[in-house]
């Protein structure tokens, strides 16, 4: 709500900015234009970086949660070749609301993406002020658009990446030739402020051009052009600059909003650090600059190149402000769990659903699959309670069918309203999420993934109707012993928990150790069971043990608990389907017959 009031609040101010500014200066124009063209270029480079994400992304981040020291090392490296801190900070946070990384590693991701963002601050003063960009811009821009058309992702990816660059560049030429021209019209350099006043102001322009353009990397090249064409003073520069970390922060609390407690928590790490980095920098702004000046003189740069001048000071300044706060993180973490305390975890609502994890693959994937794990806990506990059971117990029995036999007293609970509180709404949240994540341009893979997930919690919402079916004869049936009519209902119960305790077994194990093999055995008992169920209730009604009418509702609850039977084993297949390491090559191999396996339509 708040990102969007911004957004709309936002574009009037902007277009009233540029028609005046167009107005005043034709010249303005270019540099509008190579502002825009730089901003669409880091559009596509991170469109590019995205079709790159998934499965590779998703490991390198768990590499990276391991150290501190890696988490940094991820946020430099990330954050040089995507040349945007900001989207390195809305992918952790997209991440983190995951539960694909820890808190401790999101915060060093961010810290080292503030030092990564100094590369593009040297590759604009070193190499882009220079040199004639456009002769590199125009080749990227013809190579990329023709790989953007291909079928391939991952050279459409390159494409994207390719082209992303050449706009890049070219924006900068733009900006460059804007400046140059710009100032034979204006001198912006009139409205240079020193002192105490220069710095506060510049650094809060800094900060608003930042947020406008939710970019510091565009601003830092904005800074850098203007600096070098002489528009701006190196002091009132060094503000910007600073002010253009602060205003970077705006797009991870953005982006933040939408996300669970630990991305809200990650979002006001990267303001806390930034806010304070420029603290100390704007304190010691003096003492930084002859650390600059020294610094330039040792490695050969000119006392009068302010641009290459201003990428040091860049690099000093956030490397110091890792420095500080690397020792802090441990109460930077407490102060972070105080301030945004975790949630009393609603089982009724969603939990990993939500804006912040539907913008990347690996993230809307992960969140999704952890979603229906979420609602099979609750269908599950439904299910254990409407057989008289209590999940705990059953899990810690010994002897199952002796637990089973045992229980006989009802679970006192509204299976009706549990299923509307704690079942429906999870899946309704499902569906609205796959539904609208599967739309566009979704990678084909990813889809027809999503759409498994559906269907095991479409399974599992089965399941739970079922058991709301044959509860209450169930209860009728089990809470006293009624001779057969007992002992076949208890036979059902047993069945039935003895293929949630073994569901319970494989959601324990590791990937590497977890084997579906028993899933294709169970499928052929629950065939077997059925019919011998079938056989022995004609059997007890030609004795005379059972009535018509029980044996009549006997064997419609069997249809609704031997359909539960089938929609669970078939949700665990599909949920736990992606079955790695040397199990996978085994069960291929001892994997039953599909076509001997397969149920009677009916159960």
């Amino acid at each position: 709500m708040i990102g969007a009031f911004l957004k709309k609040t936002q574009l009037p101010v902007i277009l009233a900015l540029l028609v005046t500014a167009f107005w005043l200066s034709p010249d303005f124009q270019e540099i509008a234009a190579g502002v825009a063209i730089f901003l669409f270029g880091m559009l596509m480079l991170e469109d590019g970086f995205n079709r790159f994400g998934g499965g590779l992304l998703e490991r390198v981040l768990e590499k990276v949660t391991g150290s501190l020291s890696r988490a940094l090392g991820f946020g430099v490296l990330a954050t040089t070749v995507m040349q945007s801190s900001s989207l390195v900070s809305v992918i952790t946070i997209s991440f983190l609301s995951a539960g694909l990384i820890s808190l401790g590693a999101g915060i060093g991701i961010i810290f080292g993406a503030n030092i990564g963002t100094t590369t593009g601050a040297w590759l604009v003063a070193g190499f882009g002020l220079k040199v004639n960009l456009s002769a590199y811009a125009l080749p990227m821009l013809a190579f990329g658009i023709v790989l953007v058309f291909q079928p391939a992702k991952y050279l459409r990816g390159i494409g994207y990446v390719l082209a992303g660059l050449g706009f890049l560049f070219l924006g900068i030429h733009h900006m460059k030739l804007g400046f140059e021209a710009f100032k034979d019209q204006f001198d912006l350099t009139r409205f240079a402020m020193t002192g105490l006043a220069g710095l506060l102001v510049y650094t809060l322009v800094g900060a608003a051009a930042t947020v406008v353009m939710q970019s510091s990397h565009a601003t830092m090249v904005l800074i850098i052009t203007a600096l070098a064409a002489g528009q701006i003073s190196y002091e009132n520069a060094l503000a910007l600059s600073i002010g253009a970390n602060i205003g970077t922060t705006i797009t991870a609390i953005i982006g933040a909003m939408t996300a669970n407690f630990e991305g809200k928590r990650l979002a006001l790490a990267h303001l806390v650090f930034n806010l304070v980095t420029a603290g100390v920098a704007l304190v010691l702004i003096s003492p930084l600059r002859l650390a600059v000046d020294g610094l330039s003189d040792m490695i050969g740069i000119a006392a009068t190149d302010y641009a290459l001048k201003l990428a040091v000071f860049h690099t000093i300044f956030n490397t110091m402000g890792v420095v500080i706060m690397v020792p802090m993180i441990g109460k930077l973490t407490g102060f972070l769990q105080r301030a945004i305390p975790e949630q009393r975890p609603d089982v009724s609502q969603p939990r990993y659903l939500n804006e912040a994890v539907g913008a990347f693959s690996a993230t809307a994937e992960t969140a999704l699959r952890n979603e229906v794990g979420h609602l099979n806990d609750n269908a599950i506990e439904l299910i254990v309670h409407g057989l008289n059971l209590q999940r705990h117990k059953l899990y810690e029995a010994p002897d199952i069918e002796a637990y089973v036999k045992g229980a006989r007293l009802p679970q006192e609970f509204d299976i009706e309203l549990a299923y509307e509180q704690r079942v429906k709404v999870l899946y309704g949240a499902i569906l609205e999420f796959v539904n609208t994540r599967t739309a566009g341009e979704t990678p084909p893979r990813l889809v027809e993934r999503m759409y498994m997930l559906r269907e095991a919690a479409e399974r599992m919402v089965r399941a739970v109707k079922e058991i709301k079916h044959l509860r209450g004869n169930t209860a009728l049936y089990t809470s006293r012993n009624q001779g057969e009519a007992t002992a076949l209902y208890n036979t059902l119960r047993t069945e039935l928990a003895r293929i949630l305790v073994e569901i319970h077994k494989m959601d324990t194990e590791t990937s590497e150790n977890r084997s579906s093999l028993w899933l294709e055995e169970e499928r052929a008992r629950v065939k077997r069971d059925k019919s011998l169920t079938n056989q022995r209730v004609a059997k007890l009604m030609r004795k005379g043990a059972l009535s018509p009418a029980v044996a009549t509702s006997f064997l419609n609850d069997a249809s609704y608990a031997y359909r539960a039977m089938k929609d669970l084993l078939e949700a665990a297949r599909i949920y736990y389907s992606e079955t790695e390491g040397s199990m996978a090559e085994v069960e291929q191999l001892l994997t039953l017959d599909e076509d001997t396996l397969e149920l009677d339509s009916e159960v």
